[in-house]
């Protein structure tokens, strides 16, 4: 590892530590944090819940439980990828209360339309395409299955690794990109079927 890559290697960590030691001493911090990560959020939330106003209510309890469990951040991941996961993991909790069914069982369900979100205003990487492009690339990503969906909006505008979205989602690093794989597929077929 030449000095640089091991200069931000360390710089990552040490952020990360960081993060975890303030979690636990420093109030302030919180503020921070949802300052930075509060865009991120709530579009994955919208994404994943297809409400935007359950998103905003799991959203806030996503930062209780940071406040709460703070102490559990270790720092061996990016921030980013354990604040995901907490909110997936209450995502799924709602979802079981309000239907006895797995996140993935909903998931498989490909003959109920897949949710909408309720707020289809254009993300910072939706801006960089032409307005037109990113609404049909808007409407093509919610007619996709829920578990392709996630797989390819943490990959593609949340932009994480394939091993961070494993361990948001909990699934094994081959069936995510799989599910990669085959949601980008469907993805370019009804972006394809739109055209004609």
């Amino acid at each position: 590892m030449n000095a640089a890559a091991h200069y931000f290697a360390s710089g990552m960590e040490s952020e990360a530590s960081a993060i975890a030691r303030g979690l636990r001493r420093d109030p302030d911090l919180l503020d921070r944090l949802i300052e930075q990560y509060q865009h991120r959020l709530l579009r994955y939330l919208v994404y994943l819940s297809g409400n935007r106003e359950l998103a905003e209510d799991l959203f806030q309890e996503t930062w209780i439980r940071v406040l709460e469990r703070g102490g559990q951040y270790d720092g061996k991941h990016e921030f980013s990828t354990w604040l995901f996961a907490v909110a997936r993991n209450l995502t799924i909790d709602y979802l079981r209360k309000k239907n006895p069914v797995s996140l993935d069982g909903l998931m498989e369900d490909e003959d109920h339309a897949p949710l909408e979100p309720a707020d289809t205003r254009p993300s910072a990487w939706e801006l960089v395409a032409q307005h037109q492009q990113a609404e049909r690339i808007g409407v093509a990503l919610v007619s996709i299955p829920l578990e392709y969906r996630e797989t390819v909006v943490l990959r593609f505008q949340e932009g994480l690794a394939l091993e961070e979205i494993a361990t948001v989602t909990g699934a094994r690093l081959g069936t995510v990109k799989s599910r990669l794989y085959r949601g980008l597929n469907m993805l370019m077929a009804r972006l394809k079927g739109a055209q004609a």
